[in-house]
C-alpha cells in the first residue's frame, strides 16, 4: 500500500510540474454578419465578434484553449487552427466534412486543444466554403513562462495579416465560379489587417499605422491569409531579419523582401534605424500561372516614427517590390531558410516513400453556361490525377472512427497512375482527372517522405501545399521533373526548414518528410481556395499506436452532427 501511495504522489507531482506554468484560455467566437465599408462601398461580411480581422489569441507553449464557436450567420461554418499540431485531438482541426460536420446556423461547438512544443506565429480561419476571406485572425504562441526567445526580445510586437478583399459577396463569387466552371473573379484589393491602404480609392482614412520609436526593434508577425494569392512583402528603407516560419525558429538571415504563400507565416525583426519619418510597408502578388489573370494592385500600411517634428503628414516612401513574376527572388528567399539544431531530427530511414503530382486539370463538357472554362471545359484540380470529392453525409473522421462504410476508400495511389513528362508538353489525354474520395493509410510512427511535383496541365504554377495536424521538414526543392537518382543526393538533411505549408515551385518540386505520430484523419491540400474547391487535396488516415499517448481521443459530446 505504501508503495502505491508513493507512486501516486510521484504521478501527482509530475502532473503539477507539467501544468504549473501552463494556462487555460476560454474564448467565445460569435460568427455573425457585420457591416463594413471598403473601397467606397458598404456591405455585410461574415466576421468573428464583429471584428475584421478577427481577434488575436495570445498564448504560451503548453497552454490549453477552449474556444466556443457560436454560429449566428446564415452559412454553415467551421474554424481551423492552422498549423497547430492538435496531438491526438483531430476533432478540433476544423475542415468541413473532413474532421467534423459543420456548425449550422444557430449551433455551437467548443474546440479544445493544447499547444505542444510550438512557438511563434500561427493563425486561425474558417474552413468551410470561402468564408475565410473575412473569417481569420492571428494565433501568437509565446515561449513558456521562464523561457526566452532565441533572439533579443523586441521592444514591440505586431501582427501583420495580409488578405484579399472582394466588393462582391464572397459566397456569390464562389458560387459563380462553381456554376460556370471558370476561374473565380479576381479580388478587388489586398489588405493589411483588413485595410487596403493609401493606394486604393476611399481607403486613406483607414490605413493601418504602426508607431515606433527611433532605435526600437520590432517583431512583425506576417501572415498570408489571402484566399488565392502568394504575396511579396517589404518595408521601405528597412531590412528584415527572418527569425521564424510557421511557428518554428530558423537560422536568422537578413533580407529586404520576403515571399509568403497562402497559409504561411513569417516572423521578421525590423530595427527602426532610419531617419525619423513615414515608411510604407507593402505587399503585392507573386503570380505564376502562364497568361493568368490576377489582382495586380498593392496594399500598404505605414511604419511611422513617433514625435516627428516635420513631415508628419508627408507621403511615405514606397518600397521597391519585385515584379509579379519574379520567381528568382521567391526562390532565393526560400533557399536561405534553414532550420535550427533544436528543430532537426530528420528521419533518414523512410517507411513510406510517396510521389504526388499536384496541379490543375480540365474536364470536358458541353458548351453552355456551365462550361465556361478554357476551350469549353470546366476547371478541376488533382493529386495523382484524383480530384478529391469531400463527402456530405458525414465527416471522414467520424466515418473512420465509427467504421461507417461507403464514405471513402483506401486506394489513393502512392505514385502517379501514369508517369509522364510532368512539366513538359502533357498529352491531352491526361488533362482530365478522375474523381473520388480516396484516402491513404499510414501506420503510427512511420517515417514518411512525399515528393510534391508540379505539373504543366493547363499551366505550371506555384502551389502552397498545407498538411493538417503536422509540421514537416523541407529537405529539397528544385525545378523541372524530380529525379530520384540525382536530386536525392542534394537533400538537406542537416538543417532543413520546418513548415506546415510549402510552396511547391512553379514547374518544379518539393520534398518533405515527417513522422506519422499524430493519429486521426488529416487533410493535405493546396491553400489556394479555388484549387481546393476544384479537388486539389487528399487525406491521410494515421492509425493509432500503442497506449493512450498514441491513441486518438474519443469525439467530444458537442461534436456537430450532419
Amino acid at each position: 500500500m505504501d508503495t502505491c501511495i508513493s507512486c501516486l504522489i510521484v504521478v501527482i507531482l509530475s502532473l503539477l510540474s507539467t501544468f504549473a506554468n501552463a494556462e487555460f484560455h476560454y474564448h467565445e467566437f460569435i460568427v455573425q454578419e457585420t457591416s463594413v465599408t471598403r473601397l467606397c462601398r458598404t456591405k455585410n461580411i461574415i466576421t468573428v465578434n464583429g471584428q475584421f480581422p478577427g481577434p488575436t489569441l495570445t498564448v504560451r507553449n503548453g497552454d490549453t484553449l477552449f474556444v466556443t464557436v457560436v454560429n449566428r450567420a446564415r452559412y454553415n461554418v467551421t474554424i481551423h487552427w492552422h498549423g497547430v499540431r492538435l496531438m491526438r485531438t483531430p476533432w478540433a482541426d476544423g475542415p468541413e466534412y473532413v474532421t467534423q460536420c459543420p456548425i449550422r446556423p444557430g449551433g455551437f461547438y467548443t474546440y479544445r486543444f493544447t499547444i505542444e512544443n510550438q512557438e511563434g506565429t500561427l493563425w486561425w480561419h474558417a474552413h468551410s466554403k470561402w468564408l475565410r476571406a473575412t473569417v481569420y485572425g492571428a494565433l501568437v504562441i509565446l515561449p513558456k513562462q521562464g523561457s526566452n526567445f532565441p533572439f533579443s526580445l523586441p521592444q514591440k510586437d505586431f501582427p501583420v495579416i495580409l488578405g484579399e478583399w472582394w466588393n462582391r459577396d464572397i459566397i456569390a463569387v464562389q458560387r459563380q465560379a462553381q456554376f460556370t466552371g471558370a476561374a473565380p473573379n479576381n479580388s478587388d484589393a489586398y489588405t493589411i489587417n483588413g485595410q487596403p491602404g493609401d493606394l486604393y480609392r476611399c481607403s486613406t482614412q483607414g490605413t493601418v499605422k504602426y508607431s515606433v520609436n527611433p532605435g526600437e526593434s520590432v517583431l512583425l508577425r506576417v501572415i498570408n491569409a489571402a484566399l488565392n494569392q502568394q504575396l511579396f512583402f517589404s518595408v521601405a528603407n528597412h531590412m528584415l531579419t527572418v527569425v521564424g516560419i510557421d511557428a518554428t525558429y530558423n537560422k536568422p538571415f537578413t533580407t529586404n523582401v520576403i515571399m509568403v504563400g497562402p497559409g504561411q507565416t513569417t516572423n521578421v525583426i525590423l530595427t527602426a534605424n532610419q531617419s525619423p519619418g513615414r515608411y510604407y510597408m507593402a505587399a503585392r502578388a507573386y503570380a505564376t500561372v502562364r497568361n493568368g489573370q490576377f489582382d495586380n494592385t498593392t496594399t500598404t500600411a505605414i511604419l511611422e516614427y513617433k514625435n516627428l517634428k516635420s513631415g508628419a503628414n508627408s507621403r511615405p516612401l514606397l518600397p521597391r517590390l519585385p515584379a509579379f513574376n519574379d520567381t528568382a527572388t521567391a526562390t532565393a528567399f526560400a533557399n536561405r531558410l534553414r532550420g535550427t539544431p533544436n528543430s532537426n531530427r530528420v528521419p533518414n530511414q523512410i517507411d513510406e516513400n510517396l510521389f504526388f503530382t499536384v496541379g490543375l486539370g480540365l474536364v470536358n463538357c458541353t458548351r453552355g453556361p456551365r462550361c465556361q472554362g478554357p476551350n469549353n471545359t470546366r476547371f478541376a484540380a488533382s493529386v495523382n490525377n484524383i480530384s478529391f470529392v469531400i463527402p456530405r453525409r458525414t465527416s471522414l473522421l467520424q466515418a473512420y472512427y465509427q467504421k461507417t462504410p461507403g464514405i471513402y476508400t483506401l486506394d489513393f495511389p502512392r505514385v502517379p497512375p501514369v508517369q509522364f513528362d510532368y512539366t513538359g508538353n502533357v498529352s491531352r489525354g491526361l488533362w482530365q482527372p478522375r474523381f473520388g474520395t480516396k484516402l491513404y493509410k499510414l501506420k503510427f510512427g512511420s517515417n514518411v517522405q512525399i515528393v510534391l511535383q508540379d505539373t504543366a496541365i493547363f499551366s505550371t504554377e506555384d502551389h502552397p501545399i498545407h498538411l493538417h495536424g503536422y509540421h514537416f521538414w523541407v529537405v529539397g526543392q528544385g525545378f523541372g521533373n524530380f529525379n530520384s537518382q540525382t536530386d536525392t543526393a542534394n537533400f538537406n538533411l542537416n538543417d532543413p526548414p520546418v513548415r506546415n505549408t510549402i510552396d511547391v515551385p512553379v514547374g518544379g518540386w518539393a520534398v518533405i518528410r515527417f513522422v506519422a505520430d499524430n493519429p486521426g484523419v488529416w487533410l493535405l491540400h493546396c491553400h489556394i481556395d479555388s484549387h481546393l474547391s476544384w479537388g486539389l487535396a487528399m487525406a491521410f488516415i494515421v492509425e493509432n499506436g500503442i497506449g493512450e499517448k498514441q491513441t486518438m481521443e474519443p469525439p467530444p459530446p458537442d461534436l456537430p452532427q450532419c
